[in-house]
């Protein structure tokens, strides 16, 4: 079983208490509530971070700002620190307590440490290869080889 599908089963038993360069989005206090659905699903990758990525507020979201930025991925990302409303919506739709949250292709995958584990496994680049998406690393592991 990989990483990521042995993750994903501890958070659905609820055992987990738990861009280099970057589209960050913001919302006013003003909306009710975000659809937080459309958000997920407006891009490849999509982040909910606190702070933006050229400033992250917090040492989880700047992990996983840097993990991204070692794979050269462009995501969109949100400022929960922001909107309470979308800080709240993101952890209800996606049933997990803490900020960052990263999804791709729509999915949600996990936060820091997961996002940690999957890079460090290698499995995060087949995720990205899975939404069409190539690592720099893996551009400069072929370039190796090549020589």
């Amino acid at each position: 079983m990989s990483v990521l599908a042995s993750l994903r089963c501890v958070a659905r038993r609820g055992l987990w208490s738990a861009a280099s360069t970057g589209t960050t989005r913001c919302f006013s206090s003003d909306a009710s509530s975000p659809d937080v659905g459309a958000l997920v699903r407006a891009a490849p990758v999509v982040v909910f971070m606190k702070g933006e990525p050229a400033a992250p507020r917090c040492g989880f979201s700047n992990a996983v700002v840097q993990v991204f930025r070692l794979h050269d991925v462009k995501y969109d990302s949100h400022d929960v620190l922001k909107d309470e409303n979308l800080r709240q919506g993101i952890k209800d739709f996606s049933n997990w307590p803490t900020i960052p949250q990263v999804f791709i292709n729509g999915e949600f995958v996990g936060g820091c440490d997961i996002m940690l584990q999957l890079h460090q496994s290698g499995e995060l680049i087949e995720e990205l290869k899975k939404a069409g998406i190539t690592s720099a690393l893996l551009k400069k592991d072929n370039e190796k080889k090549e020589e």
